[in-house]
């Protein structure tokens, strides 16, 4: 819970739009977020009402707060996110990797703008393109780009002389201008005015814009060939073939032109990943990667629009249309402030058809794999179970880590189709092959779910001792879905069959409490932590092996029939009379005639569905035969 006194400090906080910062006893800032109405929305925090699950976890450490109101939404969106970006708050989605992506910028402040590969923190004066994920790609595009356009390198001791002199040549030729890459400003050979055409052809090259660029350097050639300058016409001939090869390794998805941005993400317990299709002019320029830290214990909106905050927070490249799976939490404020960004309008979609949703597909798959890779190459997965192993052996004062670990459910309807279930997790991972179902004899009216899960750990154990090879060894850890009523049975199952040594919990539904034999009060196990994860995971597995067991007797038993009883109907009969009739009542009416003209019956069979149906009716036997297959 927060510190006694901040509910009485939200008291003086406005109802006005704003940007609100929860801070701990340090005075680090642990959570930066907006609202329409900063009272109303801070007190969410305090009063229980949001049911995310790392809010609890956070608000223990929370002692102060501030709050910035603005005069509206838009304003609060920009201004939470230069907040997240400068404080990198531990409880905002934020990259997981903590490392600077690179960028391709533009020096457009100087006098003959240069372009670099760079990782720098953005800088006033220069645009930049990107992120990239791959950096070798992004260098790639830069020997591209000057390929095409020859434009000074930020790096060249002659362009940082110019740039020094205020844009004055120095009169020493640099190496790139010697051999046609460079457009020498060192030398005077190009002025401002014709210099900055270029740069801005350079950014709509970067931009995706290149189309017309194929076009005008096609001009160009055809005009230099007319007047003889085959050099000159040769030099564009190379700047074409370039492009063209650029433009050959892009995928077309749309012939409509399609200008987006198709951001796909992927979750698992406690991280994520987003991939992001940068589509222009219906080409996929490139895609994008990011494993982000924060997974299932936020809102798909949060994790979209932190992510959406964190990487246009970074780049200029800002297309007309931005598909995601789900709309930020305030969409209208987020496209205002895209809009911004861009310099016109842009539009936020779900895509629900078409083209565009089969590319949101396409990235969210590419967003998965994205982080498998991530799990696989810095080995999270292991690294996250044995910190739920430990954390479990000491919430529960087990004696080791519970390396095997043994759940059991209950599945029924109204005492009937009763059924029970046994999972194994070891080393935190589900062990299929160790799995096992129950069919539950008990003779009861109504479901009775202490006694049915007193017969299925009966039955486990008591067939341990027989047959030791079929269900390996003991666990470390018994889980039984339930509150203290099943965990009264699980205790007393273990001490008649003196196995009192098997720690055992229950673990309920509703508040994720597990009861510990002896002890007073639940273990509730910290919110967003992996040893929750963990226990809610090896329940949930086997409500659903017992789920899955439960609906397949349910649907044998449905698809009993009175005709499995007639001599010489066989699956394929049966299918093809149900089929010709509709149902057995229906069948029970036909004549033997009618019967035969089903193919592949025949009349001598027809005779004995007649024969055997009547008789079930005469004596009463198919009152309650199910009437369909």
């Amino acid at each position: 819970m927060p510190a006694p006194d901040i509910r009485q400090q939200l008291a003086r906080v406005p109802e006005s739009p704003g940007v609100y910062l929860w801070k701990d006893a340090t005075g680090r800032i642990l959570y930066v977020g907006k609202a329409k109405s900063l009272r109303s929305r801070m007190r969410q925090y305090t009063g229980g009402h949001d049911g995310r699950a790392m809010v609890p976890l956070m608000m223990a450490r929370v002692t102060t707060f501030d709050y910035y109101v603005t005069k509206s939404e838009v304003d609060s969106l920009v201004l939470e996110a230069n907040l997240i970006k400068e404080t990198r708050p531990p409880y905002n989605v934020d990259y997981r990797d903590d490392k600077t992506f690179p960028f391709i910028a533009l020096t457009t402040s100087d006098p003959f703008p240069a372009i670099k590969y760079t990782r720098e923190k953005h800088r006033p004066g220069t645009r930049y393109f990107g992120p990239y994920t791959d950096a070798k790609a992004a260098r790639a595009t830069v020997e591209i780009v000057r390929r095409v356009y020859p434009i000074c390198r930020a790096d060249c001791v002659e362009w940082k002389r110019v740039t020094a002199r205020g844009g004055e040549p120095t009169g020493k030729p640099c190496f790139d201008h010697h051999v046609g890459k460079g457009p020498g400003p060192c030398v005077g050979a190009i002025t401002r005015e014709e210099y900055a055409v270029t740069v801005g052809k350079v950014a709509a090259f970067l931009d995706g814009r290149r189309s017309r660029i194929v076009s005008e350097l096609e001009s160009s050639m055809r005009d230099a060939a007319a007047e003889l300058d085959y050099e000159r016409a040769a030099r564009f001939r190379n700047r074409l073939d370039a492009v063209r090869s650029v433009l050959e390794r892009q995928t077309i998805v749309s012939e409509s032109g399609l200008d987006a941005d198709v951001v796909g993400v992927f979750r698992e317990e406690t991280i994520a990943a987003a991939h992001v299709f940068q589509v222009r002019e219906g080409r996929v320029l490139t895609g994008a990667e990011f494993v982000l830290d924060q997974g299932l214990d936020i809102s798909d909106a949060e994790l979209v629009e932190g992510f959406l905050l964190r990487y246009y927070g970074q780049t200029s490249r800002v297309p007309k249309q931005v598909l995601v799976a789900q709309l930020p939490q305030d969409p209208d404020a987020f496209e205002g402030w895209l809009t911004g960004l861009r310099g016109s309008k842009v539009r936020l979609a779900v895509p629900s058809r078409g083209e565009k949703r089969s590319l949101l597909e396409l990235a969210n798959t590419n967003a998965r794999h994205a982080l498998a890779r991530y799990s696989f190459r810095t080995r999270y997965d292991e690294s996250r179970t044995n910190a739920a192993l430990l954390e479990l052996e000491s919430a529960l004062a087990l004696p080791a880590p519970p390396l095997r670990i043994e759940a059991f459910d209950i599945s029924t309807l109204h005492g009937r189709f009763s059924v029970g279930s046994m999972v194994v997790f070891d080393g935190g991972r589900p062990e299929p092959s160790a799995y096992r179902h129950f069919r539950v004899r008990l003779d009861a009216g109504e479901s009775n779910d202490v006694a049915m899960m007193r017969e299925v750990l009966s039955r486990r154990f008591i067939r341990e001792m027989k047959d030791g090879a079929r269900f390996a060894k003991r666990p470390d850890l018994l889980v039984v879905d339930g509150g203290r009523a099943q965990l009264s049975a699980a205790v007393g199952v273990l001490a008649e069959l003196g196995l009192a040594g098997i720690p055992v919990v229950a673990l309920a539904k509703r508040e994720e409490e597990l009861f510990v034999p002896g002890w007073d009060d639940p273990v509730v196990l910290p919110a967003g932590s992996p040893s929750l994860y963990l226990a809610k995971r090896v329940r949930d597995e086997a409500h659903r092996f017992a789920i899955a067991y439960h609906r397949d007797l349910r649907s044998r038993a449905m698809t009993a029939s009175i005709l499995d009883e007639v001599p010489g109907v066989g699956p394929t009969r049966k299918k093809a009379l149900i089929k010709a009739f509709g149902s057995v009542r229906k069948l029970r009416t036909a004549s033997v005639e009618e019967v035969a003209a089903v193919k592949g019956v025949g009349r001598e069979v027809a005779s004995d569905v007649v024969e055997y149906l009547g008789s079930r009716a005469a004596s009463g036997l198919d009152e309650t035969a199910p009437e369909r297959t």
